[in-house]
């Protein structure tokens, strides 16, 4: 979700209005390829924020899907990769000693022919989706607001020059990630009840009460019914924001420091 909110945010950022240069090598010639360079930003900030916090990933997994052997711990791009995503959580449940799938090959071919084919690497997508518009728009909208209210307020303190455009104030590096971390927490504490429903629906068949989840209404149901609101449909969120924090922290200042390197400011 991180990769594909850092694309969002790429796609979403506004062309700059730059002014026509005499020279080959002024703004104008770098205006020709500002959607690509602003495409590659927002990817490059979502991949480095997924590998800093991939390994807390597979734990958060474990959590909301209540793995008995950790009850001691506390849209286009989205459809395309969403089997990916189900096979890696498929494998990121299971345990030593419990083994169901032997590699991502094995857990294609099961999953297609016991959980009813192609539709059944889909199991989840729904909470997926409604989950994305929440957490995109409160990371972007909270990021913005802090960032445009830290610049105006306080614009020598937080502020600085951009290096690609010394006319616009940019936020230092260490304020970018304190926005970003902020920003990342309040959204996932919003939309972390889809993420649990999502990450159930997946598991299936691997978990035993896969019958009376098969829909994203019974699921929140089950799970709000059997551990509540704190134990079921927000456990693992004290975990899930020591990994969240770093996550949007360093996609926030990867993409704000990406857009000097591409020079889209």
């Amino acid at each position: 979700m991180v990769a594909a909110a850092a694309a969002a945010l790429a796609a979403a950022e506004p062309h700059p209005a730059m002014p026509q240069a005499a020279g080959a090598g002024g703004p104008a010639a770098r205006r020709d390829f500002y959607w690509l360079r602003s495409f590659l930003a927002g990817g490059i900030a979502g991949c480095c924020a997924k590998t800093t916090v991939a390994p807390l990933d597979r734990v958060k997994v474990l959590l909301q899907a209540h793995n008995h052997h950790y009850k001691h711990l506390g849209m286009t791009a989205v459809i395309c990769t969403y089997p990916l995503d189900m096979v890696r959580v498929r494998l990121a449940f299971q345990v030593k000693g419990e083994h169901t799938y032997k590699g991502i090959i094995h857990a294609f071919k099961t999953i297609y022919a016991k959980e009813g084919g192609f539709l059944g690497f889909y199991r989840g997508l729904m909470p997926t989706i409604l989950g994305m518009a929440p957490y995109a728009g409160v990371s972007f909208f909270t990021f913005g607001t802090l960032k445009s209210v830290g610049l105006s307020h306080a614009p020598t303190l937080l502020g600085r020059p951009s290096s690609d455009n010394p006319n616009v104030l940019v936020l230092k590096t260490h304020i970018n990630l304190i926005c970003g971390g902020v920003a990342g927490a309040i959204a996932q504490t919003i939309s972390y009840p889809f993420d649990v429903t999502r990450r159930r629906m997946q598991l299936g068949t691997v978990l035993p009460e896969f019958e009376k989840c098969l829909t994203m209404r019974e699921t929140m149901k089950y799970v709000y019914g059997h551990h509540g609101i704190r134990k079921g449909l927000y456990r693992g969120l004290s975990l899930n924001y020591i990994r969240c924090v770093p996550s949007q922290a360093v996609a926030f200042t990867t993409y704000e420091l990406m857009k000097q390197f591409f020079h889209l400011n």
